[in-house]
Parts: C-alpha cells; sequence; structure tokens
C-alpha cells in the first residue's frame, strides 16, 4: 500500500492556517502541523477525519524550532509546505520593545526562509512539490502603526515571486496568498483591538484559506482573496507610498475604533 503524501502547514492552532489543515485533511493528506501555542482543539476535529496528524508547539521565530520541525517529519517526503505561522504588532514603532519588532522579523521572515530553504531542496530533488507562502495585501501599503509587520510582508510577498521564477522549470510550485483582514486571532495577539481595523468586519478564515489551496492546487503564483482586497492592491500601484501610509493610519491608529 503507497504511503499516504503528507503536508506541513504552520500557524495551525487557529484561523487560516487551521482551515487549511482542515482542507489538506480533507483530501488525505497526512499532516505535521506546527504552532507557538497548544493545538489540542485543532488536532481533535483533524484525527476525526481518518488521517495521521502530528502536532508540534514550536517557535519558528528561532532556529531550533525549525529543526525540531522539519526532524518532526521523520524523513518523509513533503508533498505539501504550507508556511503560514507570522505574528503581527501593531502600535508606533517608538513604542515597541526590540524584542518585539525583533520576533516579528524573525517569525515572518527568517523563520520562513529557515523553513523553506530544506524543504524546497528535497522538493527540487524529487521534481515535485507545492508551497503555500501566506504573505498579505499589507505588502503593498505602507504601514503606519503597523510598520515591521508590512515590511516583513513586503519581503515575502517579494521573495515568493523571486523564488518561484527560479524554480519554474524545477516540478515545485510556489504560491503566495494575500489575504485582507481576517477574522483570525491576529488583531488581539497584535494589541489592535482598539483600531479601527481591528473592530472593522473580516474575512472568513475558511474562504481564504480556499482560495490559497486551490490556487496552490493550480500552481498560481499568487491569489489575493476578495475583491476589496484587490482593489487596494491595485491602487497601491498607483498611489505613492505616503499617500498608502496616510491610508493605513486612518486604519490602524490606536484609539480609531472611536
Amino acid at each position: 500500500m503507497p504511503e499516504r503524501k503528507l503536508a506541513i502547514i504552520t500557524g495551525a492552532s487557529s484561523g487560516i492556517g487551521r482551515e487549511i489543515a482542515r482542507l489538506a485533511a480533507d483530501e488525505g493528506y497526512d499532516l505535521l502541523v506546527a504552532a507557538d501555542e497548544p493545538l489540542v482543539d485543532a488536532a481533535a476535529g483533524l484525527l476525526a477525519k481518518g488521517v495521521e496528524v502530528e502536532t508540534v508547539e514550536v517557535d519558528l521565530a528561532s532556529t531550533s524550532g525549525v529543526d525540531r520541525l522539519l526532524a518532526a517529519a521523520g524523513g518523509r517526503a513533503i508533498d505539501i509546505l504550507v508556511a503560514n505561522a507570522g505574528h503581527g504588532l501593531g502600535r508606533s514603532f517608538l513604542e515597541q520593545d526590540p524584542a518585539e519588532w525583533r520576533h516579528v522579523i524573525d517569525t515572518n521572515i527568517t523563520g520562513t526562509l529557515l523553513l523553506l530553504q530544506p524543504v524546497l531542496k528535497q522538493m527540487v530533488a524529487r521534481g515535485e512539490g507545492r508551497v503555500l507562502i501566506t504573505g498579505s495585501i499589507a505588502g503593498h501599503l505602507a504601514g503606519s502603526f503597523q510598520a515591521v509587520y508590512n515590511g516583513t510582508k513586503a519581503f515575502v510577498d517579494s521573495f515568493a515571486a523571486a523564488i518561484g521564477n527560479e524554480l519554474k522549470d524545477s516540478g515545485v510550485t510556489i504560491t503566495c496568498l494575500k489575504p485582507g483582514p481576517t477574522e483570525t486571532r491576529f488583531f488581539e495577539r497584535a494589541d489592535m483591538l482598539d483600531t479601527k481595523v481591528g473592530q472593522a468586519e473580516k474575512d472568513d478564515p475558511a474562504e481564504v484559506a480556499a482560495t490559497g489551496w486551490e490556487a496552490m492546487k493550480k500552481g498560481d503564483h499568487s491569489v489575493v482573496h476578495g475583491l476589496k482586497n484587490k482593489a487596494q492592491v491595485l491602487a497601491s500601484g498607483v498611489l505613492s507610498e505616503a499617500a498608502t501610509a496616510e491610508m493605513h493610519r486612518k486604519q490602524a491608529e490606536p484609539g480609531t475604533d472611536r
């Protein structure tokens, strides 16, 4: 009997990552799911789908955390990698502790690259594999009061496109999912509940996950979820960075929820 295929999904304790894990389980993938918090509820739901599920509670901002996750794969071929782990950080840059913004950079950029490189090497050696990276429409906007986070997503969006091009003849595809504000714990964890965007109606994470999952299966380079978000990305291409920064300020400045 052939071994079932394996999908690794990070940031899978809730939100978009957990919904993608459900989609993968529905299609019969064994799962290695990771997050920086307990995955008890997520794992229980996934096990009910009849696939093997291994959970790893690990901080992917660190080299040791990435190494632990990769070791948990036990040398199995990785068919899908969903690099979804990410942290936000609101409020003004001058108020932020360096340890906080460094953790955002280390999670969103450094940890993502440390995970991607060995997995991509394995996939390229086999000549097949699919990668879905969660970027953001934030990468297209100068992010006043969320400056470090938006900067990391600008890097991720660009990096995904570049590496996808490098690997275009390898049999391995890279898709960048670019969601807008989504109903997850993101804004709570980023200390942004007193902002206009923090209180606004947001996209359904299950719908966002489905958009990314289907785009990944087709091998699309990138996908923006939702018409409103697509319009915002198009507008960012013609507006100055000063203009997008002012737009972002009106959404993300503390106290704008009033």
